[in-house]
């Protein structure tokens, strides 16, 4: 069986799994990898997440990790998972209170407070304010920034009411993203220090509860736009609020933490019946 913890960033929901002795590797045989995490990140019929963290073992920093959405992809950057990831370590003796862990973005530096984690997020980039693109014969006015991953961001009047799957999904697929895709965030400005923020999520494909990169791109956006100063306050659709510090520079952004809580919501093991599929 497979030792994981289920953890929760704000409401977005991961397993970790501690890889440095490739438990997995050596429990799930000649299953690959991705067809571990779909199998396990599929809800009611397994353990069900947004995505999959594997903790491995770095030459250069404290540890590495390998994260992958439901769907099997593995991707650069997650911030809600980076925090879980930071907390998980700390918890399992792996890391101490201010760590560092190796992902595909660069080296991502971290600070453990209970349940508050607070992570250094390498500096963005590719930042293109204000573009047009066409959904549905309609335009829509839209800017995106990496922020480990690539995030577009489209300003709404009214957030509840607004169709975040459809247009999300329009987004997320659109040929001037391709081939890679986006993620997508729909964003309300509150005051100079707070936003709401939606986002729908590639490789979730769907809107998730929160997107730790996304509430990071939407608040850099709306300060780009000076609609925002450090520090601001994301209120994410579970309804936490996730604290994002930064440096506004005449190019862009550096020195940019992503700062919120974490929650441990179950520890145990996987039994084979959670992946394997007849």
């Amino acid at each position: 069986m497979i030792n994981f913890f289920k953890m929760s960033g704000s409401g977005n929901d991961f397993i970790l799994i501690d890889n440095r002795r490739r438990q997995v590797e050596e429990h799930i045989g000649e299953m690959d990898v991705v067809a571990f995490v779909q199998a396990v990140c599929t809800p009611k019929i397994s353990l069900g997440a947004d995505g999959l963290i594997l903790i491995q073992e770095s030459t250069k920093a404290d540890f590495s990790w390998r994260f992958f959405n439901a769907d099997g992809s593995e991707v650069e950057m997650c911030g809600n998972g980076g925090r879980c990831a930071a907390r998980f370590a700390y918890l399992q003796g792996i890391a101490p209170e201010r760590m560092s862990f190796e992902t595909r973005a660069g080296i991502i530096d971290a600070e453990v407070r209970e349940d508050i984690v607070k992570l250094r997020l390498t500096d963005p980039g590719d930042l293109r304010p204000d573009e047009t693109i066409a959904i549905d014969g309609r335009d829509y006015r839209v800017s995106s920034i990496n922020t480990g991953v690539p995030h577009v961001v489209h300003y709404v009047e009214d957030l509840e009411a607004f169709d975040v799957f459809h247009t999300g999904r329009k987004i997320r697929w659109h040929e001037h993203w391709q081939p890679r895709g986006t993620n997508a965030n729909f964003v309300k400005p509150v005051d100079n220090h707070r936003i709401r923020v939606r986002t729908y999520e590639r490789g979730v494909e769907d809107e998730t509860l929160a997107c730790g990169t996304g509430s990071v791109a939407s608040a850099l956006i709306t300060a780009w736009k000076g609609q925002a100063a450090s520090p601001v306050d994301v209120e994410v659709k579970s309804g936490e609020i996730l604290r994002i510090h930064f440096e506004k520079t005449a190019a862009g952004f550096r020195r940019v933490y992503l700062e919120g809580k974490t929650a441990v919501v179950c520890a145990g093991r996987l039994w084979p019946e959670a992946y394997a599929r007849s």
